[in-house]
């Protein structure tokens, strides 16, 4: 099944626009609202919450199709379109990667300094590539060099360990570099 996630700076007024049934999930024994998904379909749901009333992986397995909206404030900044785009486009200086007190600032990699400083990304790639080790399944490749990284590091886990696909980390290293360069164009 398919994995949309779909970033908003404002989820609830994006979700406003449609009708849907929020997703739930397991914890502890217990049903629980899920962060991000809902459903566009019909789906078996509580009618006084508007929660399924079957866990998204029970769903999943029905074939009902979740999609994740999830709110990403670094959008805060962009004017339109195509200041995202340009945002998008331009270069960031990637040595910031390697301050500690800039990386703190960041999405997904904030408290990851000393794993920045020791593999220092220098491109998209390679910044999608960290945030994937960052994941269980692929902590055991820290360390190695991004050409030992690479032709492990987008491989599906045998074990069911949660990882990252590469469409997710690289779409976040996306974001990481708007978010850099939307940073430097505030700050200048």
């Amino acid at each position: 099944m398919p994995d949309i996630d779909i970033d908003f700076a404002n989820r609830d007024l994006a979700l406003e626009l449609f009708e849907h049934t929020v997703a739930t999930r397991q914890e502890n024994n217990e049903i629980k609202k899920h962060n991000t998904g809902v459903y566009f379909t019909n789906i078996p749901h509580d009618a006084r919450t508007n929660t399924s009333t079957i866990t998204y992986k029970a769903a999943e397995e029905r074939g009902y199709f979740k999609v994740d909206f999830l709110n990403v404030g670094i959008y805060d900044g962009v004017k339109d379109e195509a200041h995202l785009i340009e945002l998008m486009n331009r270069e960031p200086l990637w040595d910031l990667l390697l301050q500690n007190d800039f990386t703190d600032l960041l999405f997904h990699v904030n408290g990851y300094g000393h794993l920045l400083n020791q593999m220092k990304p220098a491109t998209v790639e390679e910044l999608a590539m960290l945030i994937a080790l960052i994941r269980p399944a692929k902590r055991h490749l820290v360390g190695k060099t991004w050409a030992e990284i690479e032709p492990e590091i987008w491989k599906k886990p045998d074990n069911g360990e949660y990882f990252f696909k590469k469409a997710h980390a690289v779409a976040y290293a996306m974001a990481i570099v708007v978010q850099m360069n939307l940073i430097c164009e505030q700050m200048s």
